[in-house]
């Protein structure tokens, strides 16, 4: 995935976005394909965006969100409860065999969260964020969510905290040894 370019012209809204879009464009090509290891490639792939960009989000968009928009704290607790949900329908995914009716079914289940938490964000935080942040400071927010995806775990950690302390000081070694890990297995990341 990462199809962004240029990233010093995109804001951080722009970017989360379009990976909100990357991932939905995944989810369908996920539920259309008939073939059991096209899924879990797939499958592999979203698993992987869906961790970077949720990681990003928690290291840099949510301390911001915090201090700039109304309910900015409650917000960003609200989407860290969102991304616990995600996160374990996911680790159930990595688990799951493509072939097996479940696999589908947890499938589902994650579309669904993950359209749920896209809309919450796109319709009420982004625009805030656009309001309250200056061009500039959202591109450079925009630039420090591309380069911790760039380090962020791969795969999901249901254990691990929702915190930008344990992304910033742990994450990065999580995210190397995930990215061993898919390199070892030939586990498809994107």
């Amino acid at each position: 995935m990462n199809q962004h370019t240029n990233t010093s012209t995109h804001d951080v809204v722009d970017i989360l976005t379009l990976d909100h879009r990357e991932m939905e464009d995944l989810l369908d090509q996920i539920q259309r394909s008939p073939d059991a290891e096209q899924r879990r490639e797939l499958t592999d792939t979203l698993i992987a965006e869906v961790m970077r960009h949720s990681v990003a989000e928690e290291m840099y968009v949510y301390p911001v969100m915090e201090k700039r928009i109304p309910n900015g704290k409650e917000e960003a607790e609200h989407d860290k409860e969102e991304h616990d949900e995600i996160v374990q329908v996911m680790k159930q995914l990595e688990d799951a065999d493509a072939a097996e009716p479940a696999f589908m079914d947890h499938v589902h289940k994650l579309d669904e969260l993950l359209r749920h938490h896209a809309k919450d964000e796109e319709a009420d935080q982004f625009p805030q964020l656009r309001q309250r942040l200056p061009e500039e400071e959202r591109i450079d927010l925009g630039k420090k969510v591309e380069n911790a995806k760039q380090l962020a775990p791969t795969r999901p950690h249901p254990s691990a905290p929702h915190s930008e302390l344990f992304h910033k000081t742990v994450g990065a070694g999580v995210g190397m040894v995930d990215r061993l890990r898919d390199k070892l297995s030939g586990r498809m990341t994107g």
